[in-house]
């Protein structure tokens, strides 16, 4: 699997401990990869648990797994890019601090792995539009990605 996706940033967290507890800073607007703030949301999954397939037109996503480990899968569906039809499969979480920036066009999934819950802190570009929301979505089994969940039969993700 490539390891590079056209646009899509991969930007290792930094833990800061003290006697405290611990500081990690996870996005600043004076990064390089950062583009507008839109909103701030936590999403859970279950061990186990496949959130897939879903991309945007406009917003770019940035996020991170605060709790847990998940498996994060990007594919590439933009027929103009240089990196078309790769995927980039990647573990992030406590024990792989990371911070991934999804640009439009970009479908991307992820399941939780492990045996705790995986908490997923996303800060989209763009707030959630409820009346024409830029969200696009795609089964998890789909055969238009060449990626395997390995889902058990009858059992329905996503």
């Amino acid at each position: 699997m490539d390891k590079s996706i056209e646009g899509v940033v991969i930007k290792n967290l930094r833990v800061i401990p003290d006697e405290r507890g611990w500081l990690m800073e996870i996005l600043r607007c004076d990064e390089p990869h950062f583009k507008t703030f839109g909103q701030v949301y936590i999403t859970t999954a279950y061990p186990g648990v496949v959130k897939a397939w879903h991309y945007h037109k406009k917003q770019t996503d940035n996020f991170t797994c605060i709790c847990g480990m998940m498996k994060v899968v990007i594919y590439d569906s933009r027929t103009e890019s240089p990196t078309h039809q790769k995927l980039m499969e990647l573990f992030i979480g406590e024990k792989n601090p990371a911070l991934i920036s999804v640009p439009p066009g970009v479908i991307h999934g992820f399941k939780a792995i492990g045996t705790a819950t995986a908490y997923f802190l996303s800060i989209p570009t763009l707030p959630y539009n409820y009346q024409e929301p830029d969200e696009f979505r795609l089964a998890p089994d789909t055969h238009e990605i060449p990626y395997d969940w390995g889902l058990a039969p009858g059992l329905k993700h996503g």
